[in-house]
């Protein structure tokens, strides 16, 4: 874990407002400690006087005193919400790079619910622990001393209750931080549990409903609920104690100030209105302790999401360089590669060796879990290999900058998807600055003209996620927009399951066409892969055959497996 204090380098763009905010907060307190001694000169001077002449005077300093202080925190206020605003601004558009730069083994590691946790929830905690700290930190410490030294103006020996005062409650609201930090980051944990389940449910209603899971998934919401309620409630008792400790402190010393300060008037060695005066100081205190109070759990809880922001700041999942001296000929090389998504953990590939040729087009064929998707996977350095080496265009992938060689690969994952905008902001997705020839050229190969036609033409409205389009029209979408990338390399990661054959084989028909592309066809269907140059079949992610449809038929009877179970289930003699 890096130290929390370098995310407070994202501040050093507001430096004046980091001075500036809390200075005018102490111009505010300063007035506001002047406001007992006023009152204590009406009810000496004018009061017991009966100088109604002073009495407005006093009245009308106190008006200023009020009308200065509320321009002072309406100025602070402002300065600190400008620096508290910008600088979680700043660390959510870092975090969020950061984010974008962690391969895919890292990202999988830390979860998605926690770092939408991290990047939400977390990053607003730390925003408003950063603008009460601007606001109270030098405030509020500055009016309880400021109070205790205003107070020992007026008498000293009455004051001397505020020396055991302010230690006994200074060492309160450390025992409340020192017990509540640790709880705290608990409860955002079961936050991130939370917001986990919470998103499987919604990414995955339509599965539970199927299988009429609704009552198991709300009584496991339930369950990560009551977990997140408990937590919250001991941390809630921890800080709970601040308020009421603090009371009696401050209240018990009222109550002697009013005891040893009437006797003293009574002897004529105090007036009411210094009585008045320091009643008035010990109730600022308890004031501004309320205040701190709440800061300092603010503050807590700031500092653990600060901590929690900071661990996922400090992980370096960016994919490392290597320079390989090796080189191939090969458009794509495997060279004994094993991959193992978890350290020590079991090989989804396991010595995989093969070579592709530039304008080929491969194949890739294997049951549910034979590790298709991880071997393509590894072309565009998606995952890094465990052992062996991975060859694009020659090169070791590991010696080409990521975005480099991701420029050579257009790739269409199993699951499509789209964003919320047009077909064509969609379509541009990988060439912004395609024109509209180039546009309807990949559409017609990736067979969605009808799609286009459909919603009337290029800028016709695509909603979040594509929800508004078919399954198969999302998939002929994202084909369209890896043609138009114009990439040397296509992936096609089961990418056609929700077309229909006669669609399928239009559309490979037409990437067929395409000259200079390497094709990696991924399926479960034998017909979309049975007239590529190569086919690979896998098996518990070892390769059982590698060649032609017709050579596999006679040599690999795992690949022959595949094929005769589906053709002679379907009848299909493509």
């Amino acid at each position: 874990m890096i130290d929390l204090k370098k995310l407070f380098v994202y501040l050093k763009n507001y430096k004046k407002e980091c001075v500036l905010g809390p200075a005018f907060k102490l111009l505010e307190a300063l007035f506001e400690l002047f406001v007992p001694l006023v009152m204590a000169s009406v009810i000496d001077r004018g009061i017991n006087n009966a100088d109604n002449m002073h009495i407005w005077k006093m009245i009308g300093v106190m008006i200023l005193l009020g009308v200065i202080g509320l321009v002072c925190s309406i100025t602070a206020q402002y300065f600190c919400a400008v620096a508290a605003v910008g600088f979680s601004g700043k660390i959510r558009s870092v975090l969020f790079k950061h984010i974008q730069s962690l391969d895919f083994k890292t990202a999988d590691k830390i979860g998605t619910s926690t770092l939408i946790t991290r990047i939400t929830s977390d990053l607003n905690q730390l925003q408003n622990g950063v603008n009460l700290v601007l606001r109270l930190f030098l405030r509020s410490p500055f009016i309880v001393f400021g109070a205790a030294i205003m107070a020992f103006t007026v008498d000293v020996k009455a004051s001397l209750i505020f020396l055991a005062t302010i230690p006994l409650l200074s060492v309160i609201v450390f025992a409340v931080i020192l017990g509540g930090a640790p709880v705290y980051k608990k409860v955002q944990s079961a936050l991130d549990n939370i917001l986990k389940i919470t998103r499987e449910n919604l990414t995955g209603a339509r599965v539970i409903r199927a299988f009429g899971a609704e009552g198991a998934e709300i009584e496991r919401f339930n369950r990560g609920n009551s977990t997140l309620k408990s937590k919250q409630l001991f941390a809630g008792r921890i800080t709970a104690l601040m308020n009421p400790l603090t009371y009696v402190v401050v209240n018990l010393s009222v109550v002697y100030i009013l005891y040893s300060g009437a006797i003293r008037v009574n002897t004529g060695n105090l007036t009411q209105g210094e009585v008045v005066a320091l009643v008035n100081y010990m109730s600022q205190i308890l004031i501004e302790l309320v205040k701190l109070a709440n800061l300092i759990i603010t503050v807590t809880k700031a500092v653990a999401c600060g901590n929690r922001i900071a661990d996922v700041l400090a992980i370096e999942g960016g994919m490392e360089t290597a320079h390989s001296t090796d080189t191939v000929t090969s458009a794509v090389e495997f060279k004994n590669v094993s991959l193992s998504y978890n350290e020590n953990g079991e090989k989804s590939l396991d010595n995989i060796s093969f070579a592709v040729t530039e304008g080929m087009s491969v194949g890739v064929i294997g049951v549910t879990g034979s590790g298709k998707s991880s071997l393509v996977n590894l072309i565009p350095r998606f995952y890094d290999v465990t052992e062996g080496e991975v060859f694009v265009m020659g090169k070791n992938v590991k010696s080409y900058p990521v975005k480099a060689l991701r420029k050579l690969i257009a790739i269409v994952p199993q699951k499509a998807q789209l964003f919320k905008g047009t077909i064509r902001s969609n379509v541009t997705f990988g060439k912004r600055d395609a024109t509209d020839e180039e546009i309807n050229r990949a559409i017609a190969i990736a067979q969605a003209e009808d799609v286009v036609l459909a919603k009337g033409g290029l800028d016709g409205e695509v909603a979040q996620m594509g929800r508004n389009l078919s399954g198969g029209q999302r998939q002929r979408l994202t084909i369209a927009r890896a043609i138009l990338t114009g990439a040397k390399i296509l992936v096609l990661d089961d990418s056609a399951s929700a077309l229909d054959y006669k669609t399928d084989f239009s559309l490979r028909r037409a990437i067929s066409k395409i000259e200079g592309v390497t094709t990696f066809i991924v399926s479960q269907r034998a017909s979309s892969v049975m007239n590529c140059d190569m086919i690979i079949t896998l098996e518990d992610g070892t390769v059982a055959g590698i060649g032609t449809h017709k050579e596999l038929l006679e040599k690999c009877e795992v690949y022959s497996e595949i094929y005769y179970s589906q053709y002679e289930r379907s009848g299909d003699n493509e």
